[in-house]
């Protein structure tokens, strides 16, 4: 057992050192997500991403260019027996030291009609900073992968009409003195998919009852607006393989003289506020 999680642990750094470990690094670098001092609760779903996420942290801890603390914590929002059980022997596997606690989030979301997976969104990350906090934590980190960053511009464009992303860092807004950060934000999916299957592990799949009442096939309520998202990116890459990146790059080049209208603090910006007065500088 213990040979096996160092295996896993040594293919992020040797095998996939470019796609995956290379690029952690370069998010954790740029965004500076962690500082000396920190106290990290690493939020542990289950799922492939988040079980990434605690062993690129459990790395680049060792490599001791920081001082830092981690603790693991996985939130049970009501999984059934078989759910919970596997995220424990993973983990178990995986040599993570995880901390469990329990919530009713499935038992309440389930009685919603009106968006119940953005309600579920809010509570877990709720009890989520609740619990980092008993833990003496300052940071929580969650395991969003570079699709779900560009899947969020895409669907704010289509279905918001609005430009907006999936921030690197944020800090929180009900939870003072507690920031959120995002270290695999340049990992992409099939890359976390193949370190999982090249490792031939197995974790949970999304475990909500909501989900699967929305995906399930003949139900003519909205599918997964995600999901719909990922398949789009999917065409748009067998056209241009970097299609994606210049999707995310266009959120940090915007140039704010060919833009209609901006919200910044809650305030809208028009173009045409100083409109006149631009030109009027011009005629000087």
């Amino acid at each position: 057992m213990e040979e096996r999680y160092k295996d896993i642990e040594n293919s992020i750094t040797s095998t996939f050192r470019k796609n995956i470990w290379l690029k952690f690094v370069q998010g954790i670098k740029e965004f500076e997500m962690i500082k000396d001092g920190d106290k990290i609760a690493v939020c542990i779903s289950g799922g492939k991403d988040s079980m990434l996420l605690a062993k690129c942290m459990q790395e680049i801890k060792r490599h001791r260019q920081m001082e830092f603390e981690l603790v693991f914590i996985v939130m049970d929002p009501g999984y059934n027996e078989i759910n919970r059980q596997k995220i424990i022997d993973n983990a178990k596997l995986l040599n993570i030291p995880i901390t469990i606690f329990n919530s009713n989030i499935f038992q309440v979301v389930e009685k919603i009609d009106d968006h119940p997976c953005y309600l579920c969104a809010r509570m877990r990350r709720g009890h989520l900073y609740k619990k980092a906090r008993e833990l003496g934590c300052n940071k929580i980190a969650l395991g969003h992968h570079f699709d779900d960053v560009v899947e969020t511009i895409l669907m704010g464009m289509l279905y918001g009409a609005q430009m907006q992303t999936m921030m690197p860092k944020l800090h929180s807004t009900f939870h003072e003195g507690m920031e959120l950060i995002r270290p695999l934000y340049y990992v992409k999916e099939a890359d976390i998919i193949a370190w999982k299957d090249y490792n031939k592990l197995e974790f949970i799949q999304c475990a909500c009852k909501i989900t699967e009442k929305y995906t399930n096939p003949g139900n003519n309520e909205a599918a997964s607006k995600r999901e719909e998202m990922k398949n789009l990116l999917k065409q748009l890459r067998s056209v241009y393989d970097k299609v994606d990146m210049n999707i995310y790059n266009s959120t940090k080049n915007v140039n704010l003289n060919t833009i209609i209208s901006y919200v910044k603090d809650g305030k809208v910006h028009h173009f045409l506020d100083d409109y006149d007065r631009k030109n009027e500088d011009k005629d000087v």
